[in-house]
């Protein structure tokens, strides 16, 4: 967690991937990214889900466990579950069990109206990496994905989220799908690090679904990705190959 801070102060950008097992959690390790997140973004390019509501804590926990085989270096980083973070006191049960499960730090969604939760985790010895903007796991009260900070009002609301998640104990934030400007301007408010997602080059680090990243979710690629490889259609190349030499015989 210090190390984050001391590339913030050097304007160093952080890196950030999610991983699900054991051997991505090893690759990405290897390739020097700086965090490593057991997202419950699992739910979707793993398991099959509509989005993150359905993921529960045993799969979280299932996943961290073989994520963390694989890491060394990095920061490993898990996601609090829907539902698992509703009071301080179950925030803290919630974020042993990830810690104990192999997770150097944990993760929740919620500003402002979530201070009383970060601050629990904080004070039971355990770093919380803070979460506002697009909150994945509002997605069906909010009627989808959609940017954040568009008006005044909701850039003001933002920035004070950032500054209370800041002040209750937060190492750093991630910024889901705000607009670039107000990005920035959270970005410059605050001294903990930033760590955007579809929101614009001024954050201090970046985060992407590695599936993403890599093209190996074929059915759906946020606008703001631009794949680096094509993992699907690999797939499917050498999944065709097989069925072709097979049947050959």
């Amino acid at each position: 967690m210090q190390s984050l801070l001391e590339k913030k102060a050097r304007r160093e950008r952080i890196t950030a991937l999610t991983a699900y097992d054991y051997p991505t959690a090893r690759l990405l390790d290897e390739s020097g990214i700086d965090v490593i997140l057991v997202g419950d973004s699992l739910g979707m390019v793993v398991l099959g889900y509509e989005d993150t509501t359905e993921v529960t804590l045993d799969e979280i926990l299932h996943h961290t466990r073989a994520a963390a085989r694989g890491v060394k270096r990095a920061l490993l980083v898990a996601d609090l579950p829907i539902h698992t973070y509703d009071t301080p006191e179950q925030a803290v049960e919630t974020s042993r069990a990830l810690v104990e499960a192999g997770a150097q730090a944990v993760k929740l969604e919620g500003g402002v109206s979530h201070v009383s939760q970060i601050k629990a985790v904080v004070a039971a010895g355990i770093p919380l990496m803070a979460h506002i903007g697009m909150l994945p796991q509002s997605v069906r009260e909010e009627g989808g994905y959609k940017i954040k900070g568009r008006t005044p009002s909701e850039a003001e609301a933002l920035v004070r989220d950032g500054k209370a998640v800041e002040a209750a104990g937060a190492f750093s934030v991630v910024l889901e799908i705000v607009k670039a400007d107000v990005a920035r301007q959270i970005t410059d408010a605050l001294t903990i690090p930033t760590i955007g997602i579809g929101s614009g080059q001024h954050c201090d680090g970046q985060i992407l679904v590695t599936h993403d990243l890599i093209g190996f979710f074929p059915w759906f690629t946020p606008k703001f990705v631009s794949p680096q490889a094509q993992v699907a259609e690999e797939i499917r190349k050498a999944a065709a190959s097989f069925i072709r030499q097979t049947r050959s015989v």
